[in-house]
């Protein structure tokens, strides 16, 4: 990987390949599905690990949400959204059904499976990566720690009360801050994903 070398022209031209890639897996091209896993797998195999720590279902979970590509390409809508982001949300849903579906298996939620944003994960063709870590090292520790319980673990504002032992309005308004500050800092809207209250 030679420094400055042409190896991605800009995320316009990204997104403009991605979508044609959806258009050709929609069209039965197993070559474009395999061309889009090598784009993606890494970013959401991370996801899916940073989600539920454990590798071998995060596996699984990679291999189940490019099954579902396969067979739902064509009710891919361009309006609605970046490729990138249809995947890493189809692949966050996934996992954090896994993770609902284990705390009432067995009551071993509370193993802080997020306390912090790992910096381990080396996701090759991340072109944001950067801007979004810098702009959660700008949120306050408080701030990052309710947003990661939201989007990580899919708690709503009363778990997340619950879990931290803070009023509800406190939960929220740090909510509030850190998208808010999120959104500013990104140029963009707020990231992917609801909150429940």
């Amino acid at each position: 990987m030679s420094a400055g070398g042409p190896r991605g022209p800009s995320p316009a031209a990204d997104d403009h390949e991605d979508v044609l890639l959806v258009r050709s897996i929609a069209a039965g091209d197993r070559q474009a599905l395999a061309e889009l896993y090598d784009r993606y797998a890494s970013i959401l195999l991370a996801l899916a690990l940073r989600i539920i720590r454990d590798r071998r279902e995060a596996e699984d979970l990679l291999h189940d949400v490019f099954l579902e590509v396969w067979r739902s390409a064509k009710d891919y809508d361009l309006t609605r959204g970046r490729v990138r982001t249809w995947l890493i949300i189809r692949m966050r849903s996934r996992a954090l059904d896994v993770i609902k579906s284990a705390r009432v298996a067995r009551r071993s939620g509370d193993a802080e499976v997020l306390d912090r944003m790992p910096a381990d994960a080396d996701v090759a063709g991340a072109p944001d990566r950067q801007r979004v870590r810098a702009a959660l090292a700008e949120l306050s520790a408080e701030q990052r720690q309710v947003l990661e319980l939201a989007y990580f673990e899919g708690q709503s504002c009363s778990e997340i009360s619950d879990r931290i032992g803070i009023p509800i309005g406190t939960v929220k308004s740090r909510l509030a801050a850190a998208l808010g500050k999120l959104r500013q800092t990104l140029g963009a809207a707020s990231p992917p994903g609801t909150v429940r209250s």
